[in-house]
């Protein structure tokens, strides 16, 4: 590739703030993002116990409307979305024809026949031409990502700091539900999801609010005694490893079925035809050949992507995450295994180094938070 072909890397609007922060800055899915502020675990730790903000507005949004938009949505992704109320949101997939997947995302219901699809940034332009190559009766497909920036505060204390910023009923509001709602007199979308196993909050707002709102919540989460801090990427990695939400390149791409990725829940077989629902019935009829487990290890070492799994001197499968889990205090990781090798107790071993270091199936997620 030329050098005048090459992409320049793109900045979120609160860059600048983040450099401020003395954010640790890296290139990631095409963005210049803080992998860290004050280092991983006690980042980890202050979303676990207290509060973290983190600047996701990489994260692309597509809008999906037209009278046609439902029966288009239905079509595309795996999980039933004639079940979504309007101000409700659904976990799926954006299916191939091999039942793997294009992207997973979020489904967003706005409005009768307005959704909201929240995607994975390195996929933004692939999921457009792939969604658009695939439009049928009145629908339109605009690319939102650029009117967008998404700030999540997660942990225990994200209610008490972000309501003092909105007049919108945050108790009330349930899990995996949005409003709309201005705030510090932003329009906004505020919605209670979240990648880290953590109760909190997405605020989607255009992008000249960003700072305003950002050193806002930072204040009040730190003069307020909540204990927010700012976190970057790596914590956010850990986080989502130890409450078991797949990553999309490393634990689910398009050479992996909603299956065999553990995720059988979001697959609606009886909601009518959709793109790849022929190989899953088959999958789910016949059994998979290999399913994602998750495993602790036993011996001294960190399990990394790509590590080969072992049983009996034998490879069988690899690593696709694994790190140490700060709150856990433990080394944990998933990855691909024969389905007989997946029941918890199951002995394996993660080849590091050329030596057969111990591990052992568990349950997962291995973190669950206590409600």
């Amino acid at each position: 590739m030329a050098a005048s072909e090459i992409s320049p890397v793109k900045k979120t609007a609160l860059n600048a703030a983040h450099r401020q922060l003395g954010g640790k800055m890296v290139e990631f899915a095409g963005w210049d993002l803080p992998t860290q502020f004050k280092g991983v675990i006690e980042e980890h730790m202050a979303v676990r116990t207290r509060a973290g903000l983190f600047d996701v507005s990489h994260m692309g949004e597509v809008e999906i409307s037209g009278p046609d938009s439902l029966e288009f949505l239905q079509w595309i992704t795996c999980n039933n979305a004639a079940k979504l109320q309007v101000g409700q949101i659904q976990y799926s997939a954006l299916m191939h024809e091999a039942g793997s997947f294009v992207d997973d995302l979020l489904v967003n219901r706005l409005g009768e026949h307005e959704y909201m699809l929240c995607i994975n940034a390195a996929n933004v332009d692939k999921d457009m031409e792939y969604i658009q190559s695939q439009v049928r009766g009145d629908v339109n497909v605009i690319n939102r990502s650029d009117d967008y920036v998404q700030l999540a505060l997660q942990g225990p204390n994200a209610l008490p700091i972000l309501a003092e910023f909105t007049a919108a009923d945050l108790p009330s509001l349930k899990y995996y539900r949005l409003v709309k709602d201005a705030v510090l007199g932003a329009p906004s979308i505020i919605s209670r999801t979240g990648y880290t196993g953590e109760d909190g909050f997405e605020i989607y707002t255009a992008p000249e609010h960003a700072e305003k709102i950002w050193f806002a919540l930072l204040e009040r989460g730190e003069k307020g005694g909540f204990g927010l801090q700012p976190i970057g990427l790596a914590a956010r990695d850990t986080l989502r490893l130890e409450a078991k939400m797949a990553l999309y390149g490393n634990d689910i791409d398009d050479s992996t079925t909603v299956y065999e990725a553990d995720l059988g829940w979001i697959v609606k077989l009886k909601k009518g035809d959709f793109i790849g629902r022929d190989v899953l019935l088959r999958q789910k009829e016949e059994g998979v050949k290999r399913i994602l487990a998750g495993f602790e290890m036993v011996g001294r070492g960190i399990a990394r992507h790509g590590y080969p799994l072992v049983h009996n001197g034998e490879e069988c499968g690899r690593v696709t995450s694994g790190s140490f889990a700060p709150y856990l205090k433990k080394n944990i990781g998933l990855g691909y295994l024969p389905p007989e090798l997946s029941p918890v107790g199951t002995e394996i071993a993660v080849l590091i180094r050329g030596m057969e270091v111990p591990a052992i199936i568990v349950e997962t997620p291995f973190y669950k938070r206590q409600k």
